[in-house]
């Protein structure tokens, strides 16, 4: 592996412990100004860009205010980061207007980074729903096949 390699997991690293230290304000620091967030969320409709991740990190850091993340898997080619990440937080605030439920959710994300000079450039990922967690929202339903039918 090569010295970017090693540079842009780090990122990643120092991204996660900014975050679960409450240090959301950092957004500048670890996102390009043209960053692009490829993700379909709940939380996106806040926006796009920077500000959309900025946005989100307040988000979940007023509902989940004890977030701790745990690297399960850290992959680095070239300018590319594919992270496993889990995610162990209590929901202790309120949730796009649903109210504390003091419950304990685990959540797991794989995610691909594209980094450039340092900076997060575009992120792609999979992850799972929180509302669905909490019981907020009922699971969604698994997709019928022809062949199901």
């Amino acid at each position: 592996m090569g010295i970017v390699e090693d540079a842009n997991k780090d990122l990643i690293r120092r991204l996660l412990a900014e975050v679960d230290a409450g240090n959301i304000d950092v957004v500048d620091s670890y996102y390009s100004p043209d960053y692009v967030d490829h993700t379909p969320s709940q939380i996106r409709s806040q926006g796009a860009g920077r500000e959309g991740i900025r946005q989100a990190f307040a988000v979940l850091y007023r509902a989940f205010p004890d977030t701790r993340h745990a690297i399960e898997d850290l992959v680095a080619e070239g300018d590319r980061v594919v992270a496993r990440v889990s995610a162990r937080a209590t929901h202790t605030g309120e949730l796009f207007g649903h109210p504390a439920t003091g419950k304990v959710v685990t959540l797991t994300a794989i995610s691909i980074y594209r980094i450039v000079e340092g900076r997060i450039v575009e992120r792609w990922a999979q992850q799972g729903g929180v509302l669905e967690l909490l019981g907020i929202v009922p699971p969604v339903a698994a997709a019928t096949t022809e062949s199901s039918r």
